[in-house]
């Protein structure tokens, strides 16, 4: 039985190259239309499904990601920080963008919500004013942003 064994292996290994030459060859897309670009998912209340990352980049692919309206607000809210805080670090984490000061932590947060995007100050109770809603975290203050709301730039850079 032990010769046998090198025979069958020979015979499979001759047969699947016989069945190679006839088989006729596979037609492929090319690569430009054989590779889909895909939106990101939504979680509930539309927030953008973005996979951790730090920089700017999914930072950037999170704003765009976003429903509606709230595009626009998370457009505003980066380049309002970007402006004010010089060498801001950006990175998106537990599907939120996050932006911090090197070597000081994440400062602020933002999270899509049905009807408003959610921005945590993570540091939110030395602020004056305080924002106004409160957190479990007794240092976190939040500022819910609805549709129609006006934003208050300069208070927000302050």
């Amino acid at each position: 039985m032990v010769e046998k064994e090198p025979a069958k292996v020979a015979k499979k290994a001759a047969a699947k190259r016989v069945a190679g030459e006839t088989a006729k060859p596979r037609k492929r897309a090319p690569k430009s239309q054989s590779r889909k670009i895909t939106k990101p998912a939504l979680l509930a209340g539309g927030n953008p499904q973005i996979a951790k990352a730090d920089g700017d980049a999914p930072v950037q692919a999170y704003i765009a990601a976003m429903p509606g309206w709230k595009r626009d607000v998370g457009r505003r809210l980066d380049a309002l920080i970007v402006r004010t805080v010089p060498g801001v670090r950006k990175a998106v984490k537990w599907n939120s963008p996050f932006y911090g000061v090197e070597g000081r932590g994440w400062f602020l947060g933002i999270h899509c919500f049905t009807k408003y995007v959610k921005v945590a100050f993570f540091r939110g109770t030395s602020l004056r004013p305080v924002p106004p809603d409160e957190s479990k975290n007794k240092y976190t203050r939040y500022l819910d942003i609805h549709e129609d709301d006006q934003l208050d730039e300069a208070q927000l850079a302050s």
